[in-house]
């Protein structure tokens, strides 16, 4: 067990490589379908994506412009002349026997991110290229044989390499929930983790405090969530540290994550460098854009995290609660439109009630395509203006807010149906005070307030909501209660 005195003795560096699956209708190269899920395997391949002898590629527009709009989200510049790259390395799961790559010409160029962390602190992730290439298949393992599926082979993606930037397991975490939704915000990808639209290999090293040079890496593949980023590089750098300490070596290897064990295994050795024997592809032309070209399709980019960030600022929201409504597109959405709809005080009230509805990550849209109903931006700015009337308590609002959710029914409506709006009228509200205050039961809290004892307002204004049915607007009946004990 590493004690954490020899824990601070050593710096953690990663760089992290992310695989993207581009959210086009086909695939690279050819006109199969580009979305395998749910799909029978094998179901949506064409004889380009089984390598069947003559079949000629054919580039497809849609990736280069999605790639052009993934650099903008990276504050990379597009390359002007981009080019495609054999790999020839062994693909069990991919017929041709190479990988149509960017090596030498990538199209996205160096760029970089912020990465905004819980505490409200941030840091800075150096991009050192994008480039774009086709997946492989997949193989299913089953004992003494494989089986493989091909659906996946030619979808198009683009890999975000960064620099070694990252020095903490949690800085990984924040910078692979970033990455995840600059891409998806900006349509990149349809970001199903589950389905591995995205995936993380992460460089993970150990050395000294103060070292002139890097540890020795390992690189753990294939990683589909935040928290396995996160832990992975957490085993990691214990598993290296206990090497080191004992005297001996890391090697370079690629390394396997297992979710149940919460470990990782070695699964194939790296200590020299690969040749992947690489060459032109002589069957694909050059990528060729012009300025106005990357101007135009980069003009359509949909908002991004980082403008609502910044829109929010004056809502008085913790990096806490803006991290959280940052995790779901829509309801980012649909906040920013009511903020520039009907201001701040609303957006403020709405962000506070929608983080109740996501407990669980959920999105706005989510929970509307789940009911089938429809929710409007002024069925929320309603319910506020009802709560900035007077006209419902926050507690009811809440309760108004969960029906209008599972009936998509006019907040008023609900109000006035379950008889909720609260009396404001200050001579309905004086005669309820009056009896309250008259009752022998509340002769003794009357008498404490007398002698000071601020305390028992709570329980005055308690009776008056009983008797009102809990209608009376408590504000106004404390106001009261206060004015009419001499």
């Amino acid at each position: 067990m590493l004690s954490e005195e020899i824990l601070a003795k050593y710096e953690m560096t990663v760089g992290i490589e992310c695989h993207v699956q581009l959210a086009t209708n086909t695939k690279l190269f050819s006109g199969a379908d580009n979305d395998e899920r749910d799909k029978s395997p094998n179901s949506v391949v064409s004889p380009i994506d089984f390598g069947l002898p003559g079949m000629l590629p054919v580039l497809n527009r849609g990736a280069i412009d999605l790639a052009i709009i993934a650099g903008k989200a990276l504050n990379s510049p597009i390359n002007h002349i981009s080019r495609f790259d054999r790999k020839h390395y062994f693909y069990p799961d991919l017929p041709k026997g190479y990988q149509t790559t960017q090596m030498y010409q990538p199209i996205i160029g160096p760029g970089s991110i912020s990465i905004p962390m819980e505490n409200a602190e941030s840091f800075d992730v150096r991009i050192n290229h994008a480039h774009l290439e086709e997946d492989a298949g997949k193989l299913t393992h089953n004992g003494g044989f494989s089986l493989v599926d091909l659906n996946r082979a030619g979808t198009p993606l683009i890999e975000i390499v960064t620099e070694p930037d990252i020095h903490s397991a949690m800085q990984a975490k924040a910078f692979a929930t970033e990455l995840y939704h600059l891409m998806t915000y900006a349509g990149v990808t349809r970001g199903d983790l589950y389905h591995g639209n995205m995936r993380f290999d992460v460089n993970i090293s150990a050395a000294l405090k103060g070292s002139n040079e890097l540890g020795i890496r390992s690189e753990v593949k294939n990683l589909n969530s935040f928290r396995s980023v996160q832990k992975a590089a957490e085993f990691e750098f214990r598993r290296q540290i206990e090497l080191l300490e004992r005297g001996e070596k890391v090697v370079q290897e690629t390394r396997g994550w297992d979710e149940s064990k919460q470990k990782t295994s070695s699964q194939r050795n790296k200590e020299d460098s690969q040749d992947y024997r690489y060459m032109p592809d002589a069957d694909i032309p050059p990528i060729v854009l012009t300025d106005e070209e990357i101007a135009d399709i980069q003009s359509k980019t949909p908002l991004l995290p980082p403008f609502y960030r910044k829109a929010w600022a004056g809502l008085g929201f913790d990096n806490t609660v803006i991290n959280a409504l940052i995790s779901s597109k829509s309801t980012a959405q649909l906040l920013q439109r009511i903020l520039e709809n009907a201001g701040d005080t609303v957006a403020r009230r709405v962000g506070t009630w929608l983080l109740i509805i996501m407990g669980g990550q959920t999105d706005i849209e989510e929970v509307t395509q789940q009911k089938n109903i429809t929710i409007t931006d002024n069925q929320f700015i309603a319910l506020s203006s009802m709560v900035e009337a007077n006209e419902l308590s926050s507690t009811v609002a809440k309760e108004i807010l969960f029906d209008m959710l599972n009936s998509d029914k006019d907040p008023r409506a609900i109000a006035t149906e379950k008889n909720l709006i609260q009396v404001s009228d200050e001579s309905e509200i004086i005669k309820i005070v009056d009896e309250v205050l008259n009752d022998v039961s509340s002769q003794k809290a009357v008498e404490d307030f007398k002698s000071g004892n601020e305390k028992v307002i709570g329980f005055l204004v308690g009776q008056v909501m009983k008797k009102s049915a809990g209608k009376a607007n408590p504000a106004m009946a404390q106001k009261l209660i206060r004015e009419r004990i001499k």
